[in-house]
């Protein structure tokens, strides 16, 4: 696809002009922009512009959806034409982080911790999902497994649920990487931190409290209890946090002569300690509680939680503050082997996509079916962002269909309390749902697709009969006036 220098001029006049952007750069997408004062961008002609799909404002950037492979073409235009420096995600993110408040901070940096470990998250949830159709009782055979039936692909089975559950067996590892990473320090010590709390000598310690005596070191006549953290989120997050800023604190004083003598030996000793003695048992117990919460919500006011959940989900996008869910996601799994939000989280996606996919029949833009349709195909796939911000938020009434859908499959997952693990998002999210729950789980999908799709068709064609017969009435008066 050719790209036209009036096109992109147009993207820079309406985003406030070179004089307002602060830095750029792209992603597979997107324009990444942190601008000086986004009250100076013109969406209505932002998003009147061919090459422009949708914008959106989140985390302090100002993100303008363009399309894939001609996302790249149109940055290495502007940044031509502007003169401006080409700019990585990260130096966008660091600038645009200025402008967050503390909260703002703190979810954006969960979502930074998170983010990069979802693809092997989403993999293996899809793997355990493939797995519960291979060992899940009467799927296909009545009272019996398929690998019962067919006793040839247990082996099959067994192996794709070692890989399957590597992710989620040695996730304070990925977590320990990837927290070490954000917060300044080696990623590499992130990862020794992580694995360091699994070790095999350590065992797990939702077993270990279940024991009558708790296996404790010795330490200069204190106890200290000697469990691990196995699949636990805000011990390895915490300790990330104290591990990377030891060692930017010990990188700064050490002679470089000795630093690998000194400083990751001395971070790792110091955070090791503090885990086991403070942290861990700290966070455990904060961590179990936040666990027992949500379980006593689903058991004692399951409609409701799921329909308030299911409803402002596609809000919590918005704003960010959905990452921070993935922890609590990976904190049930940990705890009690599965989760109760990821399903009811799936509603969202669902309804999202709906909306979007009745926008493209109510419509008669041509440009706008064609963003309809690619987004809402994306957002049936788990991605609700395209549909989201490039469809439903801009006419509202699709993007609160679409929340009213998202509530009632909610509620309908919630009141069955529907368990599954966090993995692949959208219609294929079944896979991640134990297949015990598969019937009523589909049936709330069903809710959530015909829902918003109806609502939006149906107030489209309202709002446009009412405006054709203002229209009418409109002709009418000025015929009689003539």
């Amino acid at each position: 696809m050719s790209i036209q220098q009036e096109s992109v001029q147009q993207i820079i006049d309406a985003i406030g002009g070179v004089e307002n952007i602060n830095t750029a750069s792209h992603c597979v997408t997107r324009l990444r922009l942190s601008l000086k004062d986004e009250a100076k961008v013109d969406i209505d002609k932002l998003e009147s512009i061919d090459l422009v799909k949708g914008s959106f404002s989140a985390n302090g950037q100002f993100q303008v959806i363009i399309g894939q492979g001609t996302v790249n073409k149109v940055y290495d235009m502007m940044i031509d034409m502007t003169g401006l420096d080409r700019a990585s995600k990260g130096d966008v993110k660091e600038e645009s982080t200025k402008k967050l408040n503390p909260f703002q901070k703190f979810v954006k940096i969960l979502g930074d911790i998170f983010i990069p470990i979802l693809p092997a998250i989403v993999t293996a949830g899809l793997l355990l999902g493939l797995n519960n159709i291979l060992v899940g009782e009467g799927i296909f055979f009545e009272g019996k497994t398929l690998i019962e039936v067919y006793p040839q692909w247990k082996g099959f089975s067994e192996i794709v649920n070692v890989i399957a559950s590597t992710a989620f067996a040695f996730l304070p590892g990925l977590v320990g990487w990837s927290a070490v990473k954000t917060f300044g320090g080696t990623p590499l010590l992130g990862i020794v931190m992580g694995l360091m709390l699994i070790h095999p000598s350590l065992d797990p310690a939702n077993q270990v409290l279940q024991q009558d005596v708790m296996p404790a070191w010795d330490l200069f006549g204190l106890d200290i209890p000697q469990i691990g953290y196995q699949g636990q989120v805000l011990p390895v997050l915490l300790a990330g946090y104290i591990l990377a800023n030891i060692e930017k604190f010990l990188r700064k004083r050490v002679h470089d002569s000795i630093q690998l003598l000194v400083v990751a030996p001395t971070a790792l000793l110091v955070t090791g300690f503090l885990v086991f003695t403070v942290i861990g048992p700290i966070s455990l117990t904060i961590g179990t509680g936040i666990t027992d919460g949500i379980l006593a919500m689903f058991d004692n006011v399951a409609p409701v939680a799921g329909f308030i959940y299911g409803g402002i989900n596609a809000l919590l996008v918005v704003t960010g503050m959905h990452h921070t869910f993935i922890a609590l996601d990976l904190q049930m799994i940990a705890a009690v082997g599965m989760t109760y939000l990821w399903p009811v989280r799936v509603m969202s996606n669902i309804a999202q996509g709906s909306a979007t996919l009745a926008m493209m029949f109510a419509t008669k833009d041509k440009k706008l079916k064609g963003t309809a349709l690619a987004a809402s195909i994306s957002a049936y796939l788990g991605v609700t962002e395209p549909a989201m911000f490039g469809v439903n938020i801009r006419f509202k009434f699709p993007f609160i269909a679409a929340m009213i859908g998202a509530a009632f499959g909610g509620m309908i997952v919630a009141m069955n309390q529907v368990e599954a693990t966090i993995g692949i998002g959208g219609l294929p999210g079944f896979l991640n749902v134990f297949p015990q729950f598969w019937g009523v789980f589909f049936l709330a999908m069903g809710i959530a697709i015909v829902v918003p799709f109806a609502l939006t068709l149906g107030y489209a064609k309202y709002k446009d009969g009412k405006e054709n017969a203002k229209n009418n009435e409109s002709a009418k008066s000025e015929n009689s006036a003539a």
